[in-house]
């Protein structure tokens, strides 16, 4: 069991009485969570159950604002590019297994998703228990930053705001060079009706915001408008685009990364998600979970199709290196599906633990890593065979994955306020 302060509880529980009071105790998505379709009855002493991606947001003072604390040596842009340039020749993942080696519980967090840039730094987004971001060294496993999800965005040059606005970390991208993260924000407290998964209150929800961090500066640099409880977040190949999935919109945001600036907005279908791009920068897939579709989008027209259709709430997406393969994890079906992007044919399929949720895939994508929500543990799978290789338990409520390349390491996000960390390393 992770365990919390009593305060961090105390927060904790007010978030689940809001969250069942706006939602009256019936199924929702990933908001507590409806995502999964369904609300969990509270664990205090698990360090309580998810608001997938917000909830009401007023359960938020489980944690305060932090601001920005430099808790580690900075990760300059010189000392990641070495790091990069040393970083060693693994065996093939889809040989190795892996083996528990941290579990990281400090500052107090409970993280939404986790994402490592490669050189030599992952982020976890905290979401709206904890209202801050986390950086992480992937070599030393040390904390090198906290901060708060306070900010002006008329310091960014965008009006028509209150002077500091509280966000509630979701996802995050790196840039290629991995100098800066995009974070989507699921809401921006106080600003319109609060901001859940059932998107009950319709066009009364505000439109949220993505904040993008900057390394060198160890402080948010950007403020980009985007719509109704914002979710995933990928960025195109060359780095020029960023997306963004629309929960509550039903749409997807592209992003001007160089003006900070919405260009368009693609109509999908209901609750959109995962979201993968393909090397001409222009073809895009995207989930709309509870349609139960598989979206092929092109970002120059705004056109889109449906180009699959899976089980119940297909959620993430990842792509191999070719482009040859797109892997689909369909949490209310239990599976992870191969999907030619081509022709949207499903061309192989597997059984997954209990409500399998995001998916990495290894740097030579050889295996998948797959948490399993409501069974708290993350299964590597052969990306080749879709064999299961390796099961392991995790903390409670698994709910993002991300591999380092750098270190050979996996590293889950548990939202009960943990993440663990595995070697994958070490040959079978």
């Amino acid at each position: 069991m992770v365990e919390h302060s009593a305060a961090v509880c105390r927060g904790i529980a007010l978030g689940m009485v809001s969250l069942l009071a706006l939602s009256g105790c019936a199924g929702g998505d990933d908001s507590h969570d409806v995502e999964d379709g369904t609300i969990p009855a509270p664990q205090l002493e698990d360090t309580g159950e998810e608001s997938d991606d917000g909830g009401t947001g007023e359960g938020d003072d489980a944690a305060e604002d932090t601001g920005d604390t430099d808790d580690g040596d900075d990760a300059s842009a010189d000392d990641q590019t070495e790091a990069q340039q040393q970083t060693p020749e693994w065996p093939a993942a889809n040989t190795t297994t892996m083996e528990l080696v941290d579990t990281i519980s400090e500052p107090v967090i409970s993280p939404k998703s986790v994402v490592a840039n490669g050189h030599g730094l992952a982020i976890a987004s905290n979401m709206m228990y904890q209202n801050t971001i986390t950086v992480y060294d992937t070599t030393s496993r040390e904390l090198v930053q906290e901060l708060s999800d306070s900010i002006s965005p008329a310091e960014f040059g965008v009006e028509g705001y209150p002077d500091t606005v509280e966000g509630a970390p979701v996802e995050a991208v790196w840039t290629p060079d991995g100098q800066h993260a995009y974070v989507s924000q699921y809401r921006l407290a106080g600003l319109g009706a609060d901001a859940e998964d059932l998107c009950q209150a319709g066009d009364a929800i505000a439109p949220s915001a993505v904040y993008r961090y900057s390394v060198e500066a160890q402080d948010w640099d950007q403020f980009i408008e985007v719509g109704r409880v914002p979710k995933y977040v990928e960025m195109t190949p060359d780095g020029e685009t960023l997306l963004v999935s629309n929960w509550c919109d039903h749409d997807l945001s592209v992003v001007d990364v160089d003006a900070a600036e919405e260009t368009m907005r693609i109509p999908l279908n209901s609750q959109p998600r995962g979201i993968v791009v393909m090397d001409d920068n222009r073809t895009a897939f995207v989930t709309a979970m509870f349609a139960h579709e598989i979206y092929r989008v092109d970002l120059e027209t705004g056109d889109s199709e449906v180009i699959a259709q899976t089980g119940q709430r297909p959620r993430h997406l990842v792509r191999d290196a070719a482009g040859e393969n797109i892997y689909i994890t369909v949490a209310g079906a239990n599976q992870l599906l191969r999907m030619n992007p081509e022709t949207g044919e499903i061309t192989d399929s597997t059984a997954t633990g209990a409500e399998p949720r995001s998916m990495a895939i290894s740097a030579d994508g050889t295996a998948l890593y797959v948490v399993n929500y409501d069974e708290a543990t993350v299964s590597k799978f052969d990306a080749e065979t879709l064999e299961e290789i390796d099961r392991l338990s995790t903390g409670s409520l698994p709910i993002g994955v991300t591999y380092d390349v750098h270190t050979g390491t996996v590293w889950v996000s548990n939202y009960s306020g943990t993440i663990s960390v595995y070697d994958d390393t070490v040959e079978r």
